[in-house]
């Protein structure tokens, strides 16, 4: 039996040349409310964090562009660049999929950018840990308590 619970969707991950195009459909045609921005030349990455909802149900959009378009990873390309899954436990959904053959990103669990544990699923399987989701970039993010008690 999984030790662990997908609770629902955290975010969506959507790579652009330009913050600013993405920023006109996304706030200004859509009305997003914009709630954070992050930067590493490490990822390079640079997105502003946008947000859907209210409370525990809330879904962030997260509108990026990379630091330097000629480095990796490319955070412009594909243009859907990952999808964030709550998780109840990170540990043992981590545990549990390496042990069912799931690859992971380099990395590790580590603080993402909105404050919680993440860890990415490689978007490609290989000989040791072949299953993966067939081409997406797949994030699990801790979910915190009150996430957790509503979604749970």
């Amino acid at each position: 039996m999984r030790p662990f619970k997908i609770l629902g969707v955290q975010q969506i991950a959507v790579g652009g040349d330009s913050k600013e195009k993405l920023k006109k459909f996304w706030v200004d045609t859509l009305g997003l409310q914009n709630i954070g921005s992050f930067r590493s030349e490490k990822e390079n990455v640079d997105e502003d964090i946008l947000q859907m909802g209210k409370g525990p149900y809330a879904v962030e959009v997260d509108i990026m562009e990379p630091v330097d378009p000629n480095k990796s990873p490319r955070v412009n390309d594909p243009k859907l660049n990952h999808i964030g899954l709550w998780v109840d436990d990170i540990h043992k959904a981590v545990e549990w999929l390496t042990a069912q053959g799931v690859r992971f990103t380099p990395g590790g669990i580590r603080k993402g950018a909105g404050g919680h544990e993440v860890t990415f699923i490689h978007p490609k399987g290989n000989e040791e840990f072949p299953l993966s989701a067939e081409g997406v970039l797949v994030e699990l993010v801790q979910a915190p308590k009150e996430v957790i008690e509503a979604l749970g």
